[in-house]
């Protein structure tokens, strides 16, 4: 699939999703895809440069927290939410819930 590399969905490590999880910018982008199910990499709202977010975005895909689709020259991301879920029940609503409840708290 034209050099994207995600873990099948037994391959899925907790310490690889919380390590994912645990930079605040990689987890903003979590809680936008997942608030919005699928975007497109220049569609998202962060405030770091290309380079940055594409490093970014190399490791959530690698821990398998994020899919990737491209589509042409697009690419197209998303949460893995039934993988997570399954291999690791409530994981990700839990971090979500605590990163909204941070952000609420900073605005």
């Amino acid at each position: 699939m034209f050099g994207v590399d995600e873990p099948a969905h037994e391959q899925l490590t907790l310490t690889d999703v919380l390590h994912a999880l645990s930079d605040p910018t990689r987890l903003a982008v979590v809680a936008q895809l997942d608030r919005v199910g699928e975007m497109s990499c220049g569609c998202l709202e962060v405030t770091v440069a290309k380079s940055t977010l594409s490093q970014h975005l190399r490791v959530l895909r690698e821990a398998g927290v994020t899919h990737t689709r491209p589509d042409g020259n697009q690419r197209w991301l998303s949460v893995r939410r039934a993988a997570l879920d399954s291999q690791f029940p409530n994981l990700l609503d839990a971090v979500l819930a605590a990163h909204a409840r941070a952000a609420a708290f900073v605005s």
